[in-house]
């Protein structure tokens, strides 16, 4: 494959014509422009067979960034305050101790949330001691005339609002409201009794007052929407597997139609055939031309059973390769894209490359252990079909086999192509584009 076909720039989307639209049609990504990101690629991209662990990823990325904006913040407190090195080295190690609580938390009740591990009960608890040391920390500096009251402002807004995020994802909404306003409401207390008034107070009672709502309702959401990605995908994967058992009952019944008669007929002939000639009477001869005719019409019937089958649409053919992958013992990740959007003659002709890749790939990469299937859109107006797998030979040695060179000839037939490519490291790449709309 040449390489400006590997670097082909790629969005997704349908094609957008207006309705009173005289000129030309335009395609979504020529609307959007390349590069451009919008819901129906994030969707796309998210919704996929492995759109979760994707997704969860970033969240945990997130999370984890949370944690070190919080000891950021913390050193850039501990420097900017003139709290001395005694008061410096207790807030660096109860900040640090509250970082690392903060990141497990996190963690942990996502997983909670999600329903992937039990509740942390522990670590909330462990995470509230160590937000009220911090607080008690703060306000004892301030008692003691060690740090002003500007400080304590932004060291107690700060410590609220990476505070109120985690509890509100580990516990059931009620318990997570009462706990996340608790704690607040008894630091602001603790800083009245330690000295802070007036103007300070009042900022920092707003500071609170709107951060803490903010990143406890941003954490919640965000374990919503993992869970929600996560649901998607597997009402996907219910689809796809619904589409491969309709299409094999689909099967079966016409089988079932067109040999069922044909054959009770064939053996009623064929056993008539028989006793005619056990007589040695001509009729027997007839009674066999009949039977031939049945076998090949029969032939004729099961061809345009097979060719409807195999026009199945996309999302079961890569529901199906899936399987067959993994029973085989190979990692098979697919982004489905706009798989689900497309016309059905770009579908069929899509779902062929699937078909083809994975049986080539079952014979000719016995050592593969992983495989990536990617549909998408390129700006062009065109839907690309990648396949890459590892487990290749290096060096193939020449073959009879018509595969490839049969999927190269039909796919022309709908002016689209088919490329291939051999890697270092036994990776090999199987390209299809072809129109959006596939010529009639």
């Amino acid at each position: 494959m040449a390489e400006s076909e590997v670097a082909e720039r790629v969005v997704t989307g349908p094609e957008v014509t207006g309705p009173k639209a005289t000129g030309p049609k335009l395609t979504w990504p020529e609307v959007m422009g390349p590069g451009s990101m919008n819901v129906a690629t994030w969707v796309e991209r998210l919704g996929g067979p492995d759109g979760p662990e994707r997704y969860r990823r970033y969240t945990l990325g997130t999370l984890a960034a949370f944690a070190v904006a919080e000891a950021a913040l913390w050193a850039f407190w501990v420097k900017t305050s003139d709290v001395g090195t005694l008061g410096s080295a207790l807030v660096a190690a109860v900040g640090a101790a509250h970082v690392g609580v903060h990141l497990l938390l996190s963690r942990a009740a996502l997983r909670g949330y999600l329903g992937a591990g039990p509740r942390p009960v522990g670590l909330i608890v462990l995470y509230v001691a160590a937000t009220v040391a911090m607080v008690a920390l703060g306000c004892a500096l301030l008692a003691t005339g060690r740090v002003a009251g500007r400080d304590l402002v932004t060291y107690l807004i700060w410590l609220m609002m990476f505070y109120a995020g985690p509890p509100m994802l580990a516990l059931p909404t009620r318990a997570g409201v009462v706990l996340v306003a608790a704690v607040p409401v008894a630091a602001l207390g603790a800083a009245v009794a330690s000295g802070l008034s007036g103007e300070l107070l009042a900022f920092a009672v707003g500071g609170i007052l709107f951060m803490v709502p903010f990143m406890a309702t941003g954490m919640r959401v965000t374990g919503w929407s993992v869970r929600l990605i996560e649901e998607l995908a597997r009402a996907r994967a219910t689809q796809a597997r619904l589409a491969v058992a309709e299409e094999r009952l689909r099967f079966g019944r016409d089988l079932h139609d067109v040999l069922g008669r044909n054959l009770a007929v064939v053996a009623l002939k064929s056993e008539l055939a028989v006793q005619l000639a056990r007589r040695g009477r001509e009729e027997a001869v007839a009674q066999m031309e009949e039977v031939q005719h049945i076998a090949q019409e029969s032939q004729r019937e099961i061809r345009a059973v097979v060719r409807g089958y195999r026009t199945a649409d996309l999302l079961a053919e890569l529901a199906g390769a899936r399987s067959v992958l993994e029973a085989a013992g190979i990692d098979c990740r697919i982004e489905n894209g706009p798989a689900a959007r497309l016309p059905a003659d770009t579908q069929a002709a899509l779902g062929w490359v699937v078909r083809e890749g994975t049986t080539n790939m079952l014979r000719h990469a016995q050592g593969a252990s992983r495989c990536e299937v990617t549909v998408r859109a390129t700006v062009s107006g065109r839907v690309a079909l990648v396949m890459e797998n590892d487990g290749a030979d290096t060096s193939p040695r020449p073959g009879t086999g018509s595969g490839l060179p049969g999927l190269r000839e039909r796919l022309a037939e709908v002016d689209g192509t088919l490329t291939t490519e051999r890697r270092p490291g036994g990776i090999f790449r199987l390209t299809a584009r072809i129109p959006w709309e596939t010529a009639e």
